[in-house]
């Protein structure tokens, strides 16, 4: 059985990259207000219309040595790491099946893998948009919300959730996205982007309470640490503006995994 299921994840990887490499098309068409389907894809650079063969997720970049091949100017990192990052997500998907999505009630042994497989890829799509072009788009975070909010009343009508663990999520996202409205307020957009604001309400619909204040510390402990390295590296000054969403997209992550234990060690402490 250990030939079949490293094949298929080694499927799975592939057929990630290449929706990695979509997600690529998806990000910055989105910034630059173009169609996602409409024309080929072209270097950013020269806009000249790439080949077939320079278009294979991971393998292209790796054989073009990471240049265009018309003008040699360097093909961004991103790129590749968004492609790996995807198939990645896919090879977890598959082998966190029997891991992680323990709900085994009709339909949610499927329903549940394909939720947190969309909320993946919505994710990523946040985190290389905010760090690329300092724009959340609208569009994804609306679809993430609208996704979880969803997935959540299915689980509270099915039984699954209760009910008073629904509103308390419900008062975890009011409560962080006040926090973060009040941020952008009152510091007039210098303490807080307002794409983060809208990002607050799908990010306290999926850690819930209390994982949401959790989420909340790390984002802040993961950004405060980055922004030092900046400033001590000299790359950044203190008035020049950091993206937080690559750290929300970061923290959230992390709590989904160990928000419960990191909680727990905490009222221990207490």
């Amino acid at each position: 059985m250990v030939a079949p299921f490293l094949l298929l994840s080694l499927l799975l990887f592939a057929l990630g990259a290449i929706i990695g490499s979509f997600l690529n098309v998806v990000i910055y068409r989105t910034v630059k207000g173009e169609s996602w389907v409409a024309g080929r894809s072209k270097c950013e650079s020269c806009h000249r219309q790439l080949r077939w063969f320079e278009n294979i997720p991971l393998v292209s970049y790796i054989l073009l040595q990471g240049r265009c091949r018309s003008c040699q100017k360097t093909i961004s990192m991103t790129h590749p790491v968004l492609e790996f990052l995807t198939g990645a997500l896919f090879v977890w998907w598959l082998w966190g099946s029997s891991l992680f999505f323990r709900i085994t009630i009709h339909p949610f042994q499927y329903v549940q893998p394909l939720f947190w497989l969309c909320v993946g890829i919505l994710l990523l799509i946040i985190f290389f948009a905010d760090l690329l072009y300092f724009i959340i788009p609208d569009e994804v975070v609306l679809s993430l919300a609208g996704l979880t909010l969803l997935y959540r009343l299915a689980l509270v009508l099915s039984g699954v959730m209760q009910t008073r663990d629904f509103l308390l999520t419900l008062a975890g996202t009011a409560m962080v996205t006040t926090f973060f409205f009040s941020l952008w307020y009152f510091t007039k957009g210098k303490g807080m982007g307002f794409g983060d604001v809208k990002f607050a309400v799908p990010f306290g619909l999926l850690l819930g309470w209390p994982n949401v204040l959790v989420g909340l510390l790390l984002a802040f402990i993961f950004g405060g640490i980055f922004g030092i390295g900046l400033v001590l590296s000299r790359k950044k000054t203190l008035s020049q503006a950091v993206p937080f969403g690559p750290f929300l997209v970061v923290s959230t992550f992390v709590t989904l995994v160990l928000g419960s234990s990191i909680w727990a060690w905490y009222m221990a402490l207490m």
